[in-house]
């Protein structure tokens, strides 16, 4: 028997029907057992589904710098190397 830690672990291979049978199996299994795994999985499906269905929409540019920033800074704190490069390359 599945643990709902388990089944949020396989969620996204779960929501893309990416997984073998038998495993995918189990977690359907599960998901219809437990009502708080049924919940975030439904949650999470409905929310895919609406932004699957929108255009996608630029970040504004002070938006995508301050973010940019942000990330490189938490990168160096944990003793990585960034180098500001772009991330749509």
């Amino acid at each position: 028997m599945l643990t709902c830690k388990q089944f949020l672990q396989e969620l996204n291979e779960f929501l893309d029907e990416s997984l073998d049978p038998g495993l995918r199996a189990e977690l359907q299994r599960h998901v219809s057992e437990c009502p708080n795994c049924w919940v975030v999985y439904d949650t999470t499906e409905k929310t895919l589904k609406v932004f699957k269905g929108m255009e996608p929409q630029a970040v504004p540019e002070p938006i995508r710098a301050r973010l940019m920033d942000a990330l490189q800074r938490k990168f160096k704190a944990k003793g990585g190397k960034c180098d500001g490069g772009s991330v749509d390359s």
